[in-house]
């Protein structure tokens, strides 16, 4: 063994049959140096991807399959991993065979000998078409520029993350593009490692063009969950405020007018003083609302339908 570490590899697959077996024998031959399991997190699949991996869970006790009730992502899939893994690093990479399994040990030795809490793959020979590859380098320079966090590759598949950021981060929507993000707002830092790149060889992509709109949306919010998530009245409460300071200076002028004798009676500006706040008490209501939300909505909802090793599968067929 090379050390005494537990690694935990999280694969979430949707559709992807043909290359399980392939990226299943990489894994063990790169990863022969340690103690490890891999978990599979399908993720709604319709083809044989679990039949698969179930025949590959009956000879192997270092395999598990996750089940989801239906496609709810990436991020939901990878979520899961996270929470049912037990390793001391955990590493995530796709089941499409294009993250290269052997980068996996050249990572977790960066990271074990190292300050960093994650090292991210950097794909720095891409091997994608343009149409991916493109859009791709804008969003990364935007959440570079947004974040602080100076890595090249953010939505690369292949990192291995040390358990404490795993067990500390809670993912969903598309979020899995943004880990780091998320990750340094936990107080966690990141650095990356150029990985070797390769053509799909089995299949076709699950990600469409419209992926890159939702990523800026879901930047936008991690940026403003991270600031005012646990305080909603912070940035509703400000508005308000503004808006009550307002409308009572406004208001306060025409009383002053009106003690002088000037009718205000027909006035625009007395609505708008009105106006402003009526808004201001509605943005303070909101802020106070989203604090009772936060506080009473504490359990996410459960999207595992089953989960298989070899200890349940022989129990099934005993009964």
């Amino acid at each position: 063994m090379k050390n005494d570490n537990f690694i935990s590899i999280i694969v979430p697959l949707y559709n992807e049959e043909e290359s399980i077996l392939p990226l299943y024998k990489e894994l063990l031959n790169s990863l022969k140096d340690y103690k490890f399991e891999i978990i599979f997190i399908n993720d709604g699949s319709f083809d044989n991807s679990s039949e698969i991996i179930k025949n590959i869970i009956e000879k192997d006790t270092k395999i598990h399959l996750i089940e989801l009730y239906k496609n709810y992502g990436k991020s939901a899939a990878l979520s899961e991993g996270f929470r049912y893994c037990k390793g001391d690093y955990i590493a995530t990479l796709d089941a499409d065979l294009q993250d290269n399994p052997s980068e996996i040990p050249k990572l977790i030795d960066m990271l074990s000998s190292n300050q960093f809490d994650i090292i991210s793959g950097w794909k720095k020979n891409r091997k994608d078409p343009i149409s991916k590859r493109f859009p791709s380098k804008i969003f990364n320079f935007f959440t570079r520029f947004f974040s602080g966090i100076k890595i090249h590759d953010f939505n690369c598949g292949l990192k291995v993350y040390k358990k404490k950021v795993v067990k500390s981060i809670d993912i969903y929507g598309g979020m899995h593009r943004y880990i780091p993000v998320i990750a340094k707002q936990k107080g966690f830092t990141t650095s990356e490692k150029p990985v070797h790149h390769r053509s799909r060889q089995f299949g076709e992509t699950k990600y469409g063009s419209g992926r890159f709109l939702h990523g800026f949306f879901d930047l936008l919010t991690i940026l403003f969950l991270g600031k005012y998530f646990i305080r909603p009245l912070h940035f509703f409460g400000l508005f308000g405020l503004i808006n009550l300071i307002l409308g009572f200076l406004i208001n306060l002028y025409l009383t002053v007018g009106w003690f002088n004798g000037i009718p205000i009676g027909n006035r625009p500006i007395l609505f708008l003083g009105v106006l402003l706040i009526i808004i201001g008490i509605q943005f303070i209501s909101l802020g106070l609302l989203g604090e009772l939300i936060i506080k009473s909505n504490s359990k996410s909802q459960n999207r595992v339908s089953s989960i298989f090793s070899l200890n349940n599968i022989n129990e099934n067929r005993s009964n």
